[in-house]
């Protein structure tokens, strides 16, 4: 065996470098390695790309092509005559694909003087199983023009969790030697766990010089175009892992490919046209970012990641909670999230991964870190709320599909959920779910507020553990009165009578020990000696929806929500301002999370409090018109709204993330009154109520049971009529004055 080379698992011949070098971002240590400045984001599949608005992928910067949590570009720069080119417009708009229009700058040479903004230089890019870059040269002069266009390319093959600075690794792995050829550049990696990994670029047409500068790789074409010539570089991108090939195609097919995925996606969701045009392009955003997150696992299931740059994997409360709020556009995303999360649900107790029977994953990661040992993502299993969660999820996408036989087919997943409720989710024995962490590298928090300092007392000191959380104790209610639906599915009423019981017991205990009659609300939490931890959080205003909330309290938990002190005019805060520990740039004690102001406006209009529902909607709204592509963001930071001036973005927020990209549609779904019995062939219509910047809603071919349904929804100075104008399969469309889930 010759130590200063490596074979790979193909056969080819690398030449070793040594030993990987720690990866360098250019930001202070302090500074949070995402806030890099604007960028682009684009995603397809398992492959995700975030880059600069010219489109370079720069060293130093979280920048790359990354997929299976392994960043196999770190580097691809674009360079006319030695400098960069200036940016006209970028765009990501696609979602799988970007396009950037450049221009030169004043290029000096030897031989050639070009001025400013003779060329223009587009760069497209996309998806589809690997990158494809296509850069488009145009001489807009009035005189032949001669210069170079390089591109400079690194590949560090670093894991997720290193450019998040999530882990410090004591080591690397080994390094090779960028291998040329006549067509293009291979980077080679093996990573600690023995894992060959590699970056396979190829150019179209080849450079007329290709070289190594370190570890960088530098292509050079010389440029001569004549007035009005064009001319087109190409290049691809294939990340491999221990081996594996995908198939290669061509430009032109794989965009035409990765174009009709798109429209297949489309065309299975639900149709929503309205009179405002503004809002028309914010649904058809959080369509197209639901599809670019929706990531192919290595089994080839299908489910909606948590959000880019950072979380392209699967979660279970991230995942479940998006599916739950694309019910009325596509349930089918519930039942691939629900396959997924049965498959991987743990048998075992495992305290390194805080797992125990039964138990839904929190995350999973496939990279070099979780592969050696180093995280314990394999997965993860530290969180409380994803177990309710896939049971209340479960008998909603019952609901609204009828699909009694594959509910049936989770079935013993659904039941060892309800039973590590029962069990090990009962810390104590009080009844209550709880959480504590037994991992040494897990969370400290496991709900969706997961942050260190998010479970805070009154008085600014944190809470310890266990600590049951308001809102999970309204997720694990529902759950129980969801399987009691299921079960009077399967035909097992006594079975659901059980856990109707048991929901019952559940929401008497709540409403006994986590209300604050000094307060006028609920407790964020109990602590692990059943202290009230009395801040005033948001959390309580997601038991709204879960009815778990005793119907004499509801006033007075609206009223303290839609206070000054938690409603901003942008929406509700994680955190009330009036406390110790709120600040408004933080991550979870007092940002707005559209997910959470989406949830909270449907537990509102569940009991009829129709302003306050529209307020939330309206401020949701608003804030996706002054969003970067109509987005809706994962937060944004909880400062009061000034009339004239957009909200302050929260630095490292994901974009597109996946139940901000769905928020839109439950809340559109609670506007609309809209709840589906598709096991009784019924979708009633509770009160709908179109806000005053909608006039008219328009729904085709939403998928109810067996059948398609189709409404128009008109706003009238009495209020909000419908019309039934599609009716397809055994499904009848009711009206209803109150309820609806």
């Amino acid at each position: 065996m010759n130590k200063d080379s490596v074979t790979s698992p193909r056969g080819d011949a690398f030449k070793r470098a040594g030993p990987a070098a720690p990866i360098k971002l250019r930001s202070a240590p302090d500074i949070t390695a995402e806030a890099g400045g604007e960028r682009l984001v684009i995603k397809h599949g398992s492959l995700f790309v975030v880059c600069r608005t010219n489109g370079d992928i720069e060293a130093g910067l979280p920048d790359g092509l990354y997929a299976g949590d392994t960043r196999f570009l770190s580097q691809l720069t674009l360079s006319i005559g030695g400098k960069k080119p200036l940016v006209l417009s970028s765009s990501d708009l696609l979602g799988y694909g970007m396009s950037v229009a450049l221009t030169n700058p004043r290029i000096s040479t030897e031989t050639d003087r070009i001025p400013q903004q003779t060329l223009s230089v587009t760069r497209d890019r996309f998806l589809d199983e690997r990158m494809y870059e296509k850069v488009t040269l145009t001489n807009h002069g009035a005189r032949a023009i001669s210069t170079d266009l390089s591109l400079r390319l690194d590949a560090d093959f670093a894991d997720t969790f290193e450019v998040r600075r999530v882990l410090k690794r004591p080591e690397r792995g080994e390094a090779m030697i960028p291998k040329l050829d006549s067509r293009g550049v291979t980077f080679a990696y093996i990573g600690v766990a023995e894992i060959f990994r590699e970056s396979m670029v190829k150019f179209d047409p080849k450079p007329d010089s290709i070289s190594i500068e370190g570890t960088e790789t530098v292509a050079t074409w010389t440029i001569s175009l004549d007035p009005g010539e064009r001319m087109t570089l190409g290049l691809t991108v294939e990340a491999g892992l221990a081996g594996q090939r995908r198939r290669a195609r061509g430009y032109d097919t794989a965009r035409s490919r990765v174009g009709e995925s798109f429209e297949k996606w489309q065309s299975s969701c639900t149709e929503v046209r309205t009179d405002n045009e503004t809002f028309n392009v914010i649904l058809q955003a959080a369509i197209r970012d639901v599809n670019v997150l929706t990531t192919t696992l290595e089994d080839k299931a299908r489910i909606v990641a948590a959000g880019i740059p950072w979380f392209v994997a699967p979660f279970g409360r991230d995942s479940l909670l998006t599916s739950h709020e694309l019910l009325m556009l596509n349930p089918q995303v519930a039942r691939e999230t629900l396959e997924v999360l049965a498959a991987k649900q743990s048998l075992i107790d495992d305290p390194d991964r805080d797992a125990e029977p039964g138990k839904i994953l929190h995350e999973i990661r496939y990279g070099e870190l979780a592969q050696a040992g180093l995280i314990p993502h394999t997965p993860y299993y530290g969180s409380v709320d994803s177990t309710p969660l896939f049971i209340l999820v479960a008998g909603n996408y019952l609901r609204w599909s009828g699909d009694i036989e594959f509910i049936n087919h989770i079935r013993p997943s659904l039941e060892a959920a309800i039973k590590w409720l029962d069990d090990h989710g009962d810390i104590d024995g009080d009844g209550f779910i709880e959480y504590s962490k037994r991992s040494p590298a897990g969370l400290i928090n496991q709900g969706w507020k997961d942050s260190e300092d998010s479970v805070v007392h009154k008085d600014g000191s944190l809470a310890e553990s266990p600590i049951a959380l308001a809102e999970v104790q309204g997720y694990a209610y529902l759950a129980r009165m969801r399987m009691a639906d299921i079960y009077d599915a399967l035909g097992f009423p006594d079975l659901g009578e059980i856990q109707s019981k048991k929901a019952g017991e559940l929401k008497e205990a709540f409403n006994d020990a986590f209300w604050m009659k000094d307060e006028g609300y609920f407790a964020l939490a109990l602590d692990g000696s059943k202290k009230q931890v009395k801040s005033i959080s948001s959390n309580p205003g997601q038991c709204l929806y879960c009815g778990i909330i005793d119907e004499s309290l509801i006033p007075s938990v609206a009223e303290r929500l839609m206070s000054p002190q938690m409603f901003s005019g942008w929406g509700i805060r994680t955190l009330s301002s009036e406390s110790v520990a709120y600040n408004p740039l933080s991550y979870h004690n007092g940002s707005i999370w559209p997910h959470d102001n989406a949830i909270i406006a449907a537990g509102l209009k569940r009991y009829g409090l129709y302003a306050e529902t529209e307020r939330i909607a309206t401020a949701l709204f608003s804030a996706a018109t002054v969003s970067r592509d109509s987005r809706l963001p994962e937060l944004y930071c909880g400062f009061d709204r000034v009339p004239g001036l957009p909200y302050v973005s929260y630095p490292v927020a994901c974009s597109p993330q996946a139940w901000a990209a769905a928020a839109p549609f439950l809340l559109l779904q609670s506007i609309l009154g809209l709840s589906a019995q598709a096991t009784e062939g019924v979708l009633s219509i509770h009160q709908p109520r179109l806000p005053d910047w909608l006039k008219e809603v328009h729904v085709s071919g939403m998928r109810v049971g067996d059948g398609r349904v189709g409404m128009t929804f008109t706003r009238r100075e009495e209020g909000t009529s419908f019309a039934l104008v599609e009716q397809t399969g055994s499904i009848g469309v009711h009206l209803e004055d109150r309820g609806g889930a």
